[in-house]
């Protein structure tokens, strides 16, 4: 951002301000503009011009709050010493200029042509009557096109500030709608495994449960009938392992992995994942940083794992070619920092956009934990992913993941 751009930006933030400085332009343009003009013999307003053009311009101060009030105060006072000075050549017409353009900027369409109207042609006939030189002087006509110029300007920038916020409204609109999309789609997703493997699973447990109580009962007094009950107990768990492996067969997606049968990843295999995406292009560095307190939790390992993979996979899909990504993993008394970032500016660098659900994956796993994931663009350029987790966790264990 430029110096200029700052300047505006303070400016805009401070509206008060603001008007003073264009109150003391307009002043300066109304003591000087007689002296500018062509053919010599012009003077400094007299000490009746200079107190009008004072109080014009002090009540440009408040034009955006009371901006009815300001026009018709300049348009009073310009009125007013046109009349008391009619050989005068003082342009405190600049005032009402201002006015009308801030009532039209401020104010609805009906009030800008309304108000605009009535002061165009009332201005205009107070310049023909009382003004310098005859009725049809040019710059009693420039009154009229100056004033009508900043009706419809500022009725422009009113339209155009209307259009901005309207597009702005629609933008953040789309964006809660489409994260409500996605919070809907993944409660869907939830009740359907769940339903899913309640049907399959819980007939075969409840059987489970029964047998294994008859064995117990009868081993020491019928042996027989205990190791027939177990026998249906391994039939029982075996059919159930066969429809539960069948259910989250139907619930992948076309093209997923099958699932792995290897214990679920921990901290240590970080460098063997690194190590498979910059055989796939993505180049990444691995930091570790702080003294290791005794052992993480196996579900704290595996949420630090998996965030550090998908935040990867996003880089890889989304950061463009020749990104490059840092991984950084900050042990600190009771908690575990992760930070994932890129220096990607690839045309879809933003991960957020995408539609997907990795992100709140992420923020899920890391609440289930009690810790904290936040994600968005770097001021610098690239993305960043940053997850606190608490190095004891108390969330529901996830180290059955994967088998």
């Amino acid at each position: 951002m430029s110096s200029l751009d700052r300047f505006r930006d303070r400016l805009r933030a401070r509206p008060l301000t603001l008007d003073a400085v264009v109150a003391v332009l307009v002043l300066a343009a109304i003591v000087t503009g007689p002296l500018a003009r062509p053919g010599g013999g012009h003077r400094l307003p007299d000490a009746l011009g200079a107190g009008c053009a004072v109080a014009a311009c002090a009540a440009l101060t408040v034009r955006r709050r009371l901006p009815r009030t300001v026009l018709a105060a300049t348009c009073l006072i310009t009125a007013g010493y046109t009349v008391a000075a009619p050989l005068a050549t003082t342009p405190l017409v600049i005032t009402v200029v201002v006015a009308v353009f801030t009532v039209a900027s401020r104010t609805d369409r009906s009030t800008t042509w309304r108000l605009g109207a009535a002061t165009c042609l009332g201005m205009t006939a107070v310049v023909m009557s009382y003004g310098p030189g005859p009725w049809y002087a040019q710059e009693h006509f420039g009154v009229l096109a100056w004033t009508g110029l900043a009706a419809a300007v500022g009725d422009a920038v009113r339209s155009r500030r209307a259009i901005v916020a309207a597009m702005e409204e629609r933008a953040v609109r789309a964006e809660r709608t489409r994260e409500e999309e996605a919070r809907r789609r993944v409660a869907e997703e939830r009740m359907r495994i769940a339903r899913e493997l309640h049907d399959v699973v819980a007939h075969h447990i409840a059987l489970v449960n029964v047998e294994a109580g008859v064995a117990a009962h009868v081993m020491e007094s019928r042996p027989d009938q205990a190791r027939a009950a177990l026998a249906h107990v391994r039939q029982a768990s075996r059919s159930a392992l066969d429809e539960l492996r069948a259910t989250v067969g139907l619930l992948r997606q076309a093209g997923d992995p099958e699932a792995p049968r290897e214990p679920a990843p921990r901290l240590a295999a970080l460098d063997d994942l690194l190590a498979g995406f910059a055989r796939a292009g993505l180049h990444a560095d691995l930091v570790r940083e702080g003294e290791a307190a005794g052992p993480l939790p196996a579900a704290v390992e595996l949420t630090a794992y998996r965030v550090v993979q998908e935040s990867l996979t996003n880089v890889h899909k989304h950061a463009g070619p020749g990104a490059r990504a840092q991984v950084r993993l900050v042990r600190t008394p009771g908690r575990l920092e992760i930070t994932v970032e890129d220096d990607g500016r690839g045309p879809a660098g933003d991960p957020v956009a995408g539609g997907g659900h990795g992100l709140i994956g992420m923020r899920e796993r890391a609440a289930a934990l009690g810790g904290v994931c936040r994600a968005g663009p770097r001021p610098e350029g690239g993305f960043r992913v940053f997850v606190t987790l608490p190095s004891a966790a108390a969330g529901p264990a996830a180290g059955e993941e994967g088998r």
